[in-house]
């Protein structure tokens, strides 16, 4: 059954989503951004978010914009708030439309390494380590070892969600693939399901925990 918005909300994103959401309109009151190195730490960032959720008053609905992320979503209450979280594995599906199209874009390259705005603003890239490498150990064994940690990826891939000019964030992406010496591609985004979490359109691409229940793994591995 599709639900809808019952009125207030305040939405709790990682620092990449939150970035997308401000480019179309979201206002700061209603926004609450979490740092992007919490991912590190699943239960670190579960825990945060708990907490946030917590100090949110009132009765409105909150929108988590966040996907399971490693396991990061499950455990989540609210005793007062409904919770709203986006049914994908990670926010990149989020800045392609949809699980599906995510899954697809994988199945036609496992290996893809996936940014846009926001991870290069926000993120911990592999370039980074390797540049730290490079001034700890040179060029040519930071290589070596840069190539080790990112031995399963084949291409960079730059999503174009259309919220924004792509030239600044194209240059550090291909930066990146170049350095790293993996293809570079750019592929188009989609903010249709940014889109529906914001106009309360809570379809089955949406886990709805109604106040006092609690997140669990088998909410995410429907269907």
């Amino acid at each position: 059954m599709q639900e809808v918005s019952k009125g207030p909300r305040k939405i709790i994103a990682c620092a990449t989503v939150a970035e997308e959401l401000r480019l179309m309109g979201v206002a700061e009151d209603e926004l609450l951004e979490l740092e992007f190195g919490l991912h590190v730490y699943p239960e670190k960032l579960r825990d945060t978010l708990q907490e946030q959720i917590d100090a949110v008053p009132g009765d409105g609905d909150i929108i988590l914009g966040y996907g399971l992320c490693s396991n990061a979503a499950v455990g989540l209450t609210s005793q007062s708030h409904r919770l709203i979280i986006p049914w994908v594995d990670d926010c990149i599906a989020l800045f392609l439309g949809s699980r599906k199209e995510h899954l697809r874009r994988l199945q036609e390259e496992p290996g893809t390494y996936f940014l846009t705005k926001g991870w290069i603003k926000a993120a911990e890239l592999p370039i980074n380590d390797y540049m730290r490498m490079v001034e700890k150990y040179g060029p040519e064994k930071a290589l070596r070892v840069i190539k080790v940690m990112m031995a399963n990826y084949k291409r960079v891939v730059l999503i174009n969600t259309g919220n924004y000019k792509l030239d600044e964030f194209r240059a550090a992406a291909r930066s990146m693939a170049d350095a790293l010496e993996l293809n570079y591609e750019e592929i188009p985004g989609s903010n249709r399901m940014l889109r529906t979490m914001l106009d309360g359109d809570w379809n089955s691409e949406y886990v709805v925990v109604e106040p006092g229940e609690e997140t669990t793994l088998s909410m995410f591995l429907q269907g």
